[in-house]
Protein backbone atom coordinates (compact mmCIF):
# COMPACT_ATOMS: atom_id res chain seq x y z
CA UNK A 1 0.00 0.00 0.00
CA UNK A 2 2.62 2.48 -0.76
CA UNK A 3 0.95 5.26 -2.56
CA UNK A 4 -2.93 4.64 -0.92
CA UNK A 5 -3.96 6.39 2.09
CA UNK A 6 -4.12 4.57 5.38
CA UNK A 7 -7.54 5.86 6.92
CA UNK A 8 -7.94 5.46 10.57
CA UNK A 9 -10.94 2.58 10.22
CA UNK A 10 -8.51 0.43 8.39
CA UNK A 11 -5.58 1.24 10.67
CA UNK A 12 -7.66 -0.09 13.32
CA UNK A 13 -9.10 -3.68 11.64
CA UNK A 14 -5.23 -4.29 11.02
CA UNK A 15 -4.06 -3.68 14.00
CA UNK A 16 -6.60 -5.51 15.78
CA UNK A 17 -6.81 -8.42 13.46
CA UNK A 18 -2.67 -8.95 13.14
CA UNK A 19 -2.81 -9.01 17.03
CA UNK A 20 -5.65 -11.88 16.37
CA UNK A 21 -4.38 -14.20 13.93
CA UNK A 22 -1.13 -16.71 14.12
CA UNK A 23 -0.45 -15.46 10.24
CA UNK A 24 -0.40 -11.17 10.11
CA UNK A 25 2.04 -10.97 7.50
CA UNK A 26 -1.58 -12.59 5.47
CA UNK A 27 -3.82 -9.83 6.67
CA UNK A 28 -4.59 -7.64 4.07
CA UNK A 29 -7.65 -4.78 3.98
CA UNK A 30 -8.77 -3.16 1.00
CA UNK A 31 -11.21 0.25 1.39
CA UNK A 32 -14.02 1.53 -0.94
CA UNK A 33 -16.34 4.46 -0.52
CA UNK A 34 -20.08 4.74 -2.15
CA UNK A 35 -23.07 6.50 -1.16
CA UNK A 36 -23.57 3.54 0.80
CA UNK A 37 -20.45 4.42 3.24
CA UNK A 38 -17.14 2.85 4.07
CA UNK A 39 -16.98 -0.94 3.31
CA UNK A 40 -13.54 -2.70 4.29
CA UNK A 41 -13.12 -6.16 2.90
CA UNK A 42 -10.98 -8.19 5.21
CA UNK A 43 -8.60 -11.11 3.73
CA UNK A 44 -6.68 -13.48 6.23
CA UNK A 45 -5.13 -16.57 5.67
CA UNK A 46 -7.50 -19.60 5.34
CA UNK A 47 -6.59 -21.37 8.69
CA UNK A 48 -6.77 -17.57 10.44
CA UNK A 49 -10.42 -17.51 9.23
CA UNK A 50 -11.92 -19.56 12.15
CA UNK A 51 -9.88 -16.81 14.84
CA UNK A 52 -11.37 -13.83 12.86
CA UNK A 53 -15.13 -15.37 12.72
CA UNK A 54 -15.04 -16.78 16.22
CA UNK A 55 -17.46 -19.38 17.79
CA UNK A 56 -20.96 -18.45 16.57
CA UNK A 57 -19.16 -15.64 14.48
CA UNK A 58 -19.11 -13.31 17.95
CA UNK A 59 -15.35 -12.13 17.08
CA UNK A 60 -16.79 -10.83 13.83
CA UNK A 61 -19.47 -9.69 15.34
CA UNK A 62 -17.90 -7.87 17.74
CA UNK A 63 -15.00 -6.43 14.97
CA UNK A 64 -17.86 -5.22 12.94
CA UNK A 65 -19.48 -3.00 16.18
CA UNK A 66 -16.17 -1.28 17.15
CA UNK A 67 -15.22 -0.67 13.31
CA UNK A 68 -18.66 1.01 13.41
CA UNK A 69 -17.61 3.08 16.34
CA UNK A 70 -14.54 4.31 14.95
CA UNK A 71 -16.43 5.31 11.56
CA UNK A 72 -18.85 6.95 13.92
CA UNK A 73 -15.94 9.01 15.59
CA UNK A 74 -15.31 9.98 11.56
CA UNK A 75 -19.03 10.55 11.00
CA UNK A 76 -19.03 8.03 8.32
CA UNK A 77 -20.68 4.34 8.11
CA UNK A 78 -18.40 1.52 7.99
CA UNK A 79 -18.77 -2.08 7.30
CA UNK A 80 -16.50 -4.59 7.40
CA UNK A 81 -16.76 -7.70 4.94
CA UNK A 82 -14.68 -11.33 5.36
CA UNK A 83 -13.96 -12.25 2.42
CA UNK A 84 -14.07 -16.15 2.26
CA UNK A 85 -12.12 -17.72 -0.83
CA UNK A 86 -14.16 -19.94 -3.27
CA UNK A 87 -14.37 -23.67 -2.41
CA UNK A 88 -14.37 -22.63 1.17
CA UNK A 89 -15.53 -24.95 3.71
CA UNK A 90 -19.62 -23.68 4.66
CA UNK A 91 -21.45 -23.28 7.73
CA UNK A 92 -20.36 -26.41 10.01
CA UNK A 93 -23.27 -28.91 11.10
CA UNK A 94 -24.28 -30.53 14.13
CA UNK A 95 -23.92 -33.98 15.23
CA UNK A 96 -27.57 -34.14 14.80
CA UNK A 97 -28.24 -32.12 11.86
CA UNK A 98 -24.68 -34.52 9.96
CA UNK A 99 -26.31 -37.42 11.28
CA UNK A 100 -29.91 -36.67 9.53
CA UNK A 101 -28.22 -35.91 6.68
CA UNK A 102 -26.34 -39.15 6.63
CA UNK A 103 -30.00 -40.97 6.83
CA UNK A 104 -29.20 -42.21 10.70
CA UNK A 105 -29.65 -41.87 14.27
CA UNK A 106 -28.59 -38.27 16.15
CA UNK A 107 -25.14 -39.06 17.73
CA UNK A 108 -25.94 -39.83 21.78
CA UNK A 109 -24.24 -37.35 24.02
CA UNK A 110 -21.75 -39.67 26.10
CA UNK A 111 -20.13 -36.84 28.41
CA UNK A 112 -22.38 -37.99 31.72
CA UNK A 113 -21.73 -41.94 31.04
CA UNK A 114 -18.21 -40.99 30.47
CA UNK A 115 -18.00 -38.87 33.74
CA UNK A 116 -19.57 -42.08 35.77
CA UNK A 117 -17.07 -44.54 37.45
CA UNK A 118 -19.33 -47.40 37.63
Amino acid sequence: MANEEIHQDQQFIDYVVKALVDHPDSVKTERTVDEMGVLITLHVAPEDMGQVIGRSGQTARSLRTLLRVVGAKNNARVNLKIYEPEGSRGPRRSRDEQAAMDGGAPAADTSIVDDLKI
